[in-house]
């Protein structure tokens, strides 16, 4: 996958999509998995980091001290969402946030003492079309360019432990965000020529679709309810099979969403227009398979590079 590059701000409020992604539930069970294929060493080392995060309290509260560490880990994996609801966190850029500001602020890693919410960091919009409508290229940065910066920081150790401590907790997110097929696209076509906003301006309905209304909520709340304790996504977990993690290079995820976005996600009822579309039962079941299928990879990635980085 070509590097990006970002075009002209005064475009970027046209497409940027808004910063959603598998729900709490999908991060805590990609988390879960990881969990359980993380070597010993690896899991002492994400612990001690993840004691620094100013949320740990709150995470292990009520906890048994025989857990604490593996709900840590797995709530840890919501850090990057839960900053969006809280007070001495800020948007950043245009649209509520999701645009990008063309600012040194936008790219920074320098740990806690950051209180911008970086809600562009969620996705990459790869686009596509299927009439022939011009395509808008992904703004920077993005869920590519910071993954790749938090896996080279994990593995220097002349890093400070606070910076460490918060790639951590975004790398845990973001590895989730990227297995979202949806958050590796955005479709352009003639109804919607300045694109779909990676599905949310796609509206849907189905009788066991809960309260989403659009097709990236219904792709983000797959796995189970948003609400749920991380003892539900442990417990998930360990039903789902291992599976090997393949590639560890983020380029190769975000195609392989790409690919599974173009030929399974926007595909019959889903046609060229915003819907509403009513989604079969055939639909909904393949698409449960996949969000299954995603999120075992992205376990197995996390634990590959976390076991890789903290040998």
């Amino acid at each position: 996958m070509k590097t990006r590059v970002w075009i002209a701000l005064g475009c970027a409020v046209l497409f940027a999509a808004p910063a959603k992604a598998w729900n709490n539930f999908g991060h805590m069970e990609a988390a879960a998995l990881a969990w359980n294929q993380l070597t010993p060493a690896a899991k002492q080392e994400a612990t001690r980091l993840l004691k620094l995060n100013p949320q740990y309290d709150g995470w292990i509260q009520g906890v048994p001290v025989s857990q604490r560490d593996q709900v840590a880990f797995v709530k840890a994996a919501t850090w990057p969402d839960q900053i969006k609801s809280l007070s001495d966190y800020h948007n950043d850029g245009d649209r509520n946030g999701d645009v990008a500001p063309q600012t040194p602020e936008a790219s920074q890693n320098i740990g806690y003492a950051d209180h911008f919410r970086h809600k562009y960091w969620h996705f990459i919009d790869e686009p596509f079309s299927t009439d022939g409508t011009p395509l808008q290229q992904p703004q920077s940065p993005n869920a590519q360019t910071q993954v790749a910066v938090f896996k080279k920081t994990l593995t220097d150790k002349t890093v400070s432990d606070d910076i460490r401590s918060y790639d951590i907790s975004w790398l845990l997110h973001l590895i989730g965000d990227l297995h979202q097929p949806l958050h590796a696209t955005s479709r352009f076509t003639h109804a919607e020529q300045d694109g779909d906003a990676g599905g949310n301006d796609v509206k849907i309905s189905c009788t066991k679709c809960g309260s989403s209304r659009e097709l990236h909520a219904f792709w983000d709340g797959l796995l189970g309810s948003t609400s749920a304790p991380p003892q539900d996504a442990i417990d998930a977990a360990a039903d789902l099979r291992t599976v090997d993690a393949g590639s560890t290079d983020e380029n190769d995820w975000i195609q392989e969403s790409f690919e599974i976005a173009k030929t399974s996600v926007y595909a019959p009822p889903i046609r060229s227009g915003d819907g509403p579309y009513k989604l079969t039962q055939a639909y909904q079941s393949r698409a449960h398979r996949i969000a299954n299928q995603r999120i075992a990879l992205a376990g197995a990635r996390i634990a590959a590079i976390l076991n890789d980085a903290f040998k």
